[in-house]
């Protein structure tokens, strides 16, 4: 998410909020959170469902021991968060979650990140989407950051910016799945698309 231009981050502070689901998506949010912080970002985290996976707990660890805060609730009033925040990174649902099976508080939040009006952020898949099909019930993001490749949904997404962050990904596993990844520049880990 360090991908977004900072530059464009106009309040005093650069504020932002990630959200977080308890599966994989949501790990993925707590090391952006901390990748953040690293680059100056002031993120904050919302994690309702804290997940028992032993990995998940240390990236909780991590992003309390760098003093990310984390809040108990989300505010259901838009313009709470606004006021707050100058971007939302969605990492709540990802891949492996169904739009069927989604309960509380899940339900709720997908329902206040429709009515975002700062830049959102999605990761992977963005969140009340389906990975193959996409969603016209889901939320509507500004930028999408395909991990490893893009999703098949990713063909239905009309934000302002796709991006692949793909660099990490062995060429044995790019060859098997027959990926065809863009060139990376220099250092840069992610390209957009």
């Amino acid at each position: 998410v360090a991908v977004f231009p900072r530059q464009s981050l106009s309040k005093k502070q650069p504020t932002l909020l990630v959200i977080c689901g308890c599966e994989q998506n949501g790990a993925i949010g707590l090391a952006c959170a901390r990748h953040l912080r690293v680059f100056e970002y002031e993120p904050t985290i919302f994690y309702p469902k804290k997940s028992s996976n032993p990995l998940y707990r240390d990236f909780t660890t991590q992003c309390e021991k760098i003093d990310i805060p984390f809040l108990s609730y989300l505010p259901t009033e838009v313009q709470l968060i606004s006021d707050a925040y100058n971007l939302v990174v969605d990492a709540m649902l990802g891949v492996e979650d169904s739009l069927g099976e989604l309960s509380e508080p899940y339900c709720t939040i997908l329902s206040t990140l429709k009515q975002i009006r700062i830049p959102l952020v999605s990761l992977d898949v963005p969140s009340g989407w389906d990975v193959e099909m996409g969603s016209s019930d889901g939320i509507s993001p500004d930028v999408l950051v395909s991990l490893a490749a893009p999703k098949q949904c990713a063909t239905r997404f009309m934000g302002k910016h796709h991006l692949v962050a793909g660099r990490f990904l062995p060429y044995d596993v790019q060859k098997k799945f027959e990926l065809n990844l863009p060139e990376y520049p220099g250092t840069e880990c992610v390209v957009p698309l």
